[in-house]
Formats: structure tokens, C-alpha cells, sequence
């Protein structure tokens, strides 16, 4: 039996979500101990809550689906503060703060184009 795949697993910024939460996963492994339930937790849950708002909204209208999409862009700023913070307490380098920057914008643009093509699409 061939791999059972799902519509949004073929969507390209659902797959840059994945990455996203690959990277937040290993660069939260470096913050204190004290943070496991502070800063760790919303960092990764946030993350991760970029890529499950992506596949949730997928398998609805595409009104809908745009909601979800908006969702996911406001788990991107938070992503974004919570790098901040991370810089601003030493936990993360100011070269590390850049890659997640530079991740977040990609997957911002990427969304955003998402949500223009499906207002487009049926004029939400």
C-alpha cells in the first residue's frame, strides 16, 4: 500500500511550517530549564500552531480557510516576539534571531500570497 497523503501536505507553506517547527523545536532545546513552561512552550506552541491552522483551514471553504490562514499569520508574530525575547534574555544569538526572521517573513509572504489568490479566486 502506496504513502496516504492529504491535499495540504502538497501545499509548499505547509511544508515551510513544518520546517518552521523543526527549527523552533531545536533552537527552544538551548533555552534554561526555567523556561520549559514560559518561553519554551509558546515558542514551539506557536509554531506549531502555524502549520495546524494551514491544515485545518485547507479542508474548508475558502472563506473559511483564508480565516485560518489569518490565524496562522498571527502565530507568525508570535513566533516573532518570542524571538525577540529570546534575543533580549541572551537564549538565542543575534544570528539566530536573523534565521528565525528570515523563516517568519518567508512564511508570512507565503500565506499572504495564499489568502490574495483565495480572495481572488471568489472575491472574499
Amino acid at each position: 500500500m502506496g504513502t496516504i497523503k492529504f491535499k495540504f501536505e502538497d501545499l509548499k507553506v505547509y511544508e515551510k511550517a513544518l520546517d518552521f517547527v523543526d527549527l523552533a523545536y531545536e533552537i527552544s532545546k538551548s533555552f534554561p530549564s526555567t523556561e520549559k513552561f514560559g518561553l519554551t512552550s509558546q515558542f514551539t506552541r506557536a509554531a506549531v500552531s502555524i502549520a495546524l491552522n494551514i491544515a485545518e483551514g485547507s479542508s474548508d471553504s475558502d472563506k473559511q480557510f483564508n480565516r485560518f490562514l489569518q490565524m496562522a499569520l498571527d502565530s507568525v508574530n508570535e513566533c516573532v516576539v518570542c524571538a525577540t525575547i529570546s534575543k533580549r534574555q541572551k537564549f538565542i544569538s543575534n544570528q539566530t534571531n536573523d534565521t528565525i526572521r528570515e523563516k517568519l517573513v518567508e512564511l508570512s509572504k507565503m500565506i499572504t500570497s495564499l489568502q490574495k489568490y483565495l480572495r481572488n479566486k471568489t472575491n472574499l
